[in-house]
């Protein structure tokens, strides 16, 4: 009796565990940071919390040269882009301040009403190359 009640647990058991991976995953993506490296600027751009529910979309920027100070303001040189071609300002800039060979900080967006199935980053003229394009699949 013993045994055929624990061979009754465990099969309620794995059952659960089936069922309950095999239900879809909310979850958003793993977005990865994206780099470029123009005019002697890396830039790397990591998407911190983009998903539905979160109300500020955050992007760690990290700029590196041993050629010229970093004099931009990425408040203002950047913008997202939606799949829809929305376009959103930056709500702000929290690090380091302008000038210097290495800076690093979050520039933050409100996230867009309706959940877009990509975005864009673009960076204009960051150590004084073109417009820099970061892209992610959101869906």
């Amino acid at each position: 009796m013993l045994r055929l009640m624990f061979t009754l647990v465990m099969g309620a058991f794995m059952l659960g565990t089936v069922l309950l991976d095999s239900r879809p995953s909310a979850a958003a993506p793993a977005l990865t940071a994206r780099s470029s490296n123009a005019a002697g600027v890396n830039v790397v751009v990591t998407p911190k919390a983009l998903a539905p529910g979160v109300p500020v979309w955050e992007f760690e920027i990290v700029l590196d040269t041993h050629t010229k100070p970093l004099n931009d303001n990425l408040a203002q040189a950047a913008v997202l882009v939606d799949d829809a071609g929305r376009r959103f300002a930056p709500t702000g800039w929290q690090g380091d301040p302008p000038g210097g060979h290495h800076r690093k900080g979050l520039l933050r967006f409100s996230a867009p009403v309706e959940m877009p199935s990509a975005v864009q980053l673009e960076i204009a003229g960051v150590g004084g190359a073109g417009t820099r394009s970061f892209r992610w699949d959101l869906k």
